[in-house]
């Protein structure tokens, strides 16, 4: 590794962030992974992990990751079952940045974590049941949904106030989203991809279907919604009664 691993991988989500790609889905994700990115470079120079060395591999290869997407995208190679309904719909107008934020966060969680801990794992020579890796790996997976749980607040508060009714069905999505059990399942999902390293075929087979498990889900997240109330104009009476 290099001598500033984590600002290589912050400085390459910056030059995202300045591209095109900013204006769609992925780049509105790349702004919030790439805070997420210097909360952890952050907290590795505070000394606030068990291992900062492990962490600084972990969050480089899950950046990496993610970093691989737009990438692939730009290039017109198929990405990961995971991210593809971000990529497939990044340019839609009729999608609200919370929506990608979360879908984002969903494919980063729940795919990408799990893999980017085995990954380091087997790089580093260090077990997922070594003393303090899954506070390590828990504080990184942290860090993501620190800076997404206020946006998705935010979200929802403004909403709520806006509209003196109760929640849109997209408000209501975004509300049963949850970040804390979307990082509790990389854990085991980590465990299992773990335990399963050695086989090939299996570990291909589970991660294909971890990858369209999770797709299914951001899939969900990136579905347009109307909100009848906020677009229907009150009938006049000439129109109620046919005048």
């Amino acid at each position: 590794m290099s001598v500033d691993p984590i600002g290589e991988v912050i400085a390459a989500m910056a030059d995202l962030r300045s591209g095109g790609s900013r204006h769609n889905g992925i780049g509105i994700f790349g702004d919030v992974c790439l805070r997420a990115t210097e909360k952890v470079k952050l907290r590795v120079a505070d000394g606030g992990f068990a291992d900062a060395g492990f962490v600084e591999h972990l969050d480089v290869v899950l950046a990496r990751i993610f970093l691989q997407v737009p990438t692939d995208a730009d290039a017109g190679r198929p990405v990961d079952h995971a991210w593809r309904p971000l990529v497939e719909r990044r340019g839609r107008h009729d999608l609200l940045p919370i929506q990608f934020t979360l879908a984002g966060a969903n494919a980063h969680l729940a795919r990408d974590l799990p893999i980017a801990l085995v990954r380091t794992c087997r790089e580093r020579g260090v077990s997922p049941h070594a003393a303090g890796v899954r506070d390590d790996f828990e504080q990184v997976g942290g860090a993501l949904t620190g800076v997404v749980r206020p946006i998705r607040k935010s979200y929802l508060d403004g909403h709520t106030v806006a509209s003196g009714r109760p929640l849109s069905p997209l408000a209501d999505l975004v509300s049963n989203f949850s970040l804390d059990k979307a990082r509790d399942a990389a854990w085991v999902t980590a465990l299992t991809l773990w335990e399963i390293r050695d086989v090939a075929f299996l570990e291909r087979s589970f991660e294909r279907t971890l990858g369209r498990n999770v797709g299914l889900v951001s899939r969900q997240l990136l579905v347009s919604f109307t909100d009848p109330l906020a677009t229907t104009q009150p009938l006049s009476e000439d129109a109620l009664f046919g005048r």
